[in-house]
């Protein structure tokens, strides 16, 4: 097990935040407008509250999940079982739902059950995207290996694979 694990840089992370957020604007507000009946231009301005707190915590949730991923396996994100993957989405997701439904409310006006369906669908659509963005990240960009790991991990899958 590795005592100091292989994280994204800070570049790469902001990076990561951008698009996945950018992403989910231009995916999901249309429908969301559509769905709960709030006018499109105060479903922008709402969801834009929303990325901007998922934003900040996705940073916060995303690496603490890779640094104890890495210090409990030595393993790097990038190399995260399907499994894996599926129990940090849905993590990312409840976290979150308990920071937004209370802006959803005061935003919206909704009740509290009406914005906690609205949230739950927004959580459910969001979750879908957030395994497909992270797993398609993580292959555009994958995390650097130091010259003498990657060399041991390449003789490792030739002697497994040969």
């Amino acid at each position: 097990m590795s005592s100091k694990p292989k994280l994204r840089s800070f570049g790469d992370r902001l990076r990561q935040i951008a698009m996945f957020e950018i992403g989910g604007l231009l995916l999901i507000t249309p429908p969301f407008a559509w769905a709960s009946g709030v006018p499109i231009t105060e479903s922008i301005g709402l969801l834009a509250l929303l990325a901007l707190v998922a934003a900040i915590w996705n940073g916060c949730y995303n690496t603490s999940f890779d640094w104890v991923e890495g210090r409990l396996t030595g393993r790097t994100a990038d190399r995260r079982p399907f499994r894996l993957r599926c129990i940090h989405a849905v993590g990312f997701e409840a976290g979150l739902f308990t920071m937004t439904l209370p802006i959803i409310v005061w935003w919206t006006g909704m009740g509290w059950i009406e914005a906690a369906v609205a949230d739950v669908l927004l959580a459910i659509t969001y979750t879908v995207y957030a395994l497909l963005f992270n797993l398609g990240y993580d292959r555009l960009f994958p995390i650097p290996q130091d010259a003498a790991r990657a060399a041991g991990d390449a003789a490792v899958l030739e002697r497994g694979h040969g």
